[in-house]
């Protein structure tokens, strides 16, 4: 097997993806209970839906950081955009190289790449700041609206990790490094869409 090491640096800032309701297992279930007329039963407060709607950063004793999952779920989404637009393997068939495009590139990235460590620091204690937004949502009172917010780390912050590549002939580091350019498009993090957490690589 072989291994990389990556820095990527932060262009824009990161929205953390944790749930901050210290009860959100119960408040799942809570929302699922039968409808009732009385208002005073209505289980969907608005207290509540702005509780839910706060996101935020893992912490231990080292500082805020993200599991290497993020990184792999990353490389999925920006592998499978990269094969929509052409991305092809080199493959022998009968003795001759031919070029296919790659198939089933999240389950290859399953299989071959791997992270590390299971924890990547973000360099920080405690978030940068945080923004908030409109957030619709439909309660046993009909729609309102609330804020959702999200803790975030700014811009400049360097993330380090390592890639391990299991040997086979489709996923190659040049894909790899391919693949986390998409990251100056669509980053890492809550709100991507909203050009929130892209980053590139040092």
């Amino acid at each position: 097997m072989e291994r990389k090491d990556y820095k990527i640096e932060l262009l824009t800032e990161m929205l953390g993806t944790v749930p901050m309701d210290p009860e959100v297992y119960k408040t799942f279930i809570e929302s699922k209970k039968p409808a009732t007329t009385e208002v005073e039963d209505e289980y969907l407060t608005v207290d509540k839906i702005e509780e839910k709607g706060w996101t935020g950063f893992r912490k231990d004793e080292n500082g805020l950081f993200i599991y290497d999952y993020l990184i792999r779920g990353f490389l999925k989404a920006a592998g499978e955009v990269m094969v929509q637009g052409g991305v092809e393997v080199q493959k022998e068939k009968k003795g001759i190289m031919v070029s296919e495009r790659l198939k089933a590139v999240k389950s290859k990235i399953d299989k071959y790449v791997f992270v590390f460590p299971r924890r990547i620091y973000l360099g920080v204690e405690v978030p940068d700041g945080f923004i908030e937004r409109p957030l619709r949502a439909m309660t046993m009172q009909g729609p309102r609206v609330t804020v959702a917010r999200s803790d975030y780390v700014k811009a400049g912050r360097i993330l380090d990790f390592e890639i391990v590549l299991l040997p086979q002939r489709e996923i190659t580091w040049k894909m790899i490094d391919l693949f986390l350019t998409y990251g100056e498009f669509c980053g890492l993090g809550q709100f991507r869409n909203g050009s929130y957490g892209r980053f590139k690589v040092m």
